[in-house]
């Protein structure tokens, strides 16, 4: 039989569970769109750039159990998109990149596009496809899909040249998709070993990261019985309620809030899962691991590259876990820990208390995420950016169901909250979907939000606006006493609500902060876009970047040392 390339994709990509594509149409890929429109499954949507395109399709992976997919023009419509398909692929975000391709029936060189995009690709996905024949198509869409969802996952690209696309061509059957079995890999020796590591530890601490999101409710089960404290790295906070008494917080160590710090200096057991034990979380590796490490990960190259583990585990942190749950309730196994949760407790709210009590001259941010919080449903999305908001949010705010909470971490890409925001309210139209993004990274790609004013998505944006890159600014005051290439300078927030017909509001101060927040969020159930201009105050830092700070140069050479801290205490006096 023959079909054309575009109804091989079209038909492959509705088996998958795809509801929507981000991206622009061009030239070459105006056959995909056409057979898409008539897609009764997927719905293609218009971005305004297709980095916002990425990181929309990035937050749809993250939030729902369906895959942010693109369809996009090859070369610069990739080159736009980089930077969501780095963040997606240093993440563990699956995601199919699918992108026209020039002519390959002609025998003309220098066309349109022409570009070999599979190099830059490379480093960037777990794989990348040129189809050279329509037989080739639903294979090969079926396996990228597979790649990007199976192990660490993450982008997988497609190139299906033009031609191909709006020609029909020959093939042997129109192929089902078949998806694979996940069978559990720990073995009887090593729960064995967990058990007898476990046992024999006074006490035990969780640590999880993003790869434990499907595990909430058997890891909830293991520290109760354990009676551990938990924490989580920045990417995986969203993985254990945040309202639990054994939740510390985000990391453990010098760079983490004292409940955190505190409950986890005695610990000499860590079981930690879907954690590689990257820099933020570990507050550039200022943490301390004890001895007996137990790593669970599905990715085995993560094991011992920065903490020595006692006993490594390669599996789908669900299985593994769950096998380990059965294990400590077949072999009786608990453990108590006198005082600990009230320890947290007190811990918490002499920090809120901190917070509340300190004198800001703008906004106070703990009295804003504490309203945020009051006024949101449990089940919301709260969509971050990169910067000083981040850790704020995750020091002072409450996040309570697994992949409700997202942010970019390990690619750490400016830009992202407004678009992902987009992507999660296009993947949960029935949740509140929340933004909270710095107002350098709004400027980033504030625009984007016509393409939620288009659709009519109800999200409210907080731009925490300071006119600068505070994050940054912050770590140049410390050791230069100076600020350099961060302050934004003076732009109107109302101008840009106007541009892409959004709803605009304003918080001055404390007191506005309740009714400000709820009539945004009553704008938003309405289906109408809603930036809100939060005058903030980061007079305060958090104990993230005290501690990275403190711990960045407390590693460097002596003499460095001294010349950092002199040169900082005589810029201090001289001014």
């Amino acid at each position: 039989m023959k079909k054309t390339g575009a109804w091989l994709l079209v038909n492959a990509l509705e088996q998958l569970p795809i509801s929507h594509t981000f991206g622009i149409p061009g030239v070459h890929n105006t056959e995909i769109y056409d057979e898409l429109n008539k897609s009764s499954k997927i719905k293609p949507i218009l971005v305004t750039h297709e980095g916002g395109g990425s990181f929309m399709a990035d937050a749809v992976s993250r939030t729902s159990d369906t895959i942010g997919t693109m369809v996009i023009v090859p070369a610069a419509g990739v080159t736009h998109a980089l930077s969501g398909i780095g963040e997606a692929f240093l993440d563990g975000i699956p995601m199919l990149v699918i992108s026209g391709g020039i002519r390959t029936d002609v025998d003309k060189s220098y066309q349109l596009h022409e570009w070999d995009m599979h190099s830059v690709l490379s480093g960037i996905t777990k794989k990348t496809y040129h189809i050279k024949n329509h037989q080739e198509i639903m294979p090969s869409v079926f396996e990228a899909y597979n790649i990007a969802i199976s192990g660490n996952p993450g982008p997988v690209f497609i190139e299906i040249p033009t031609n191909i696309q709006m020609f029909k061509g020959e093939v042997s059957e129109i192929l089902s998709y078949k998806k694979p079995e996940l069978k559990p890999t720990v073995t009887a020796a090593q729960l064995d070993e967990a058990i007898r590591i476990i046992s024999e530890s006074k006490k035990v601490g969780l640590f999880l990261g993003w790869g434990a999101k499907e595990a909430t409710a058997i890891s909830v089960k293991i520290a109760e019985r354990l009676n551990a404290p938990v924490s989580t790295t920045l990417q995986g906070f969203s993985v254990f309620p945040g309202d639990h008494e054994l939740f510390t917080g985000m990391g453990f160590g010098p760079a983490s809030v004292p409940a955190s710090e505190n409950a986890f200096k005695d610990v000499d057991c860590l079981i930690a899962v879907g954690t590689r034990f990257a820099e933020i979380p570990t507050g550039s590796f200022g943490a301390k691991v004890p001895e007996n490490l137990i790593h669970i990960d599905i990715d085995k190259n993560v094991f011992d590259k920065n903490y020595k583990s006692k006993l490594a585990i390669q599996g789908d942190a669900k299985l593994v876990l769950g096998s380990l749950l059965e294990e400590l309730n077949n072999k009786h196994i608990e453990k108590t820990n006198a005082n600990l949760i009230s320890a947290i407790a007190k811990d918490k709210q002499a920090y809120y208390k901190e917070w509340s009590d300190f004198k800001f001259d703008r906004v106070n941010p703990y009295h804003f995420f504490k309203s945020l919080r009051a006024h949101l449903d449990d089940d919301a999305i709260t969509v971050l950016d990169d910067g000083n908001h981040t850790f704020l949010t995750v020091e002072l705010f409450q996040n309570l169901k697994s992949k409700h909470l997202i942010s970019p971490t390990d690619f750490n890409c400016m830009g992202y909250c407004v678009p992902a925001a987009i992507g999660a309210k296009f993947a949960n139209p029935n949740k509140q979907v929340v933004g909270i993004v710095g107002d350098g990274a709004f400027l980033m790609t504030a625009l984007e939000l016509m393409t939620a004013k288009r659709n009519e998505l109800g999200i409210a944006i907080f731009v925490f606006h300071d006119g600068e890159l505070s994050q940054i600014s912050q770590g140049q005051e410390i050791p230069y006493n100076r600020k350099t290439a961060t302050v934004l300078g003076d732009f109107n927030i109302d101008g840009i609500a106007h541009a892409v017909g959004a709803d605009y509001l304003v918080i001055e101060n404390d007191a506005q902060i309740d009714d400000v927040i709820s009539t945004a969020l009553k704008a938003a159930q309405l289906n109408k876009t809603v930036i809100v201009d939060v005058h903030i105050d980061y007079k305060k830092r958090t104990r993230f970047t005290q501690g990275v700070v403190k711990t960045v140069l407390g590693n460097f050479p002596f003499n460095d040392k001294v010349r950092f801290i002199g040169r900082a205490v005589k810029r201090k006096i001289l001014g």
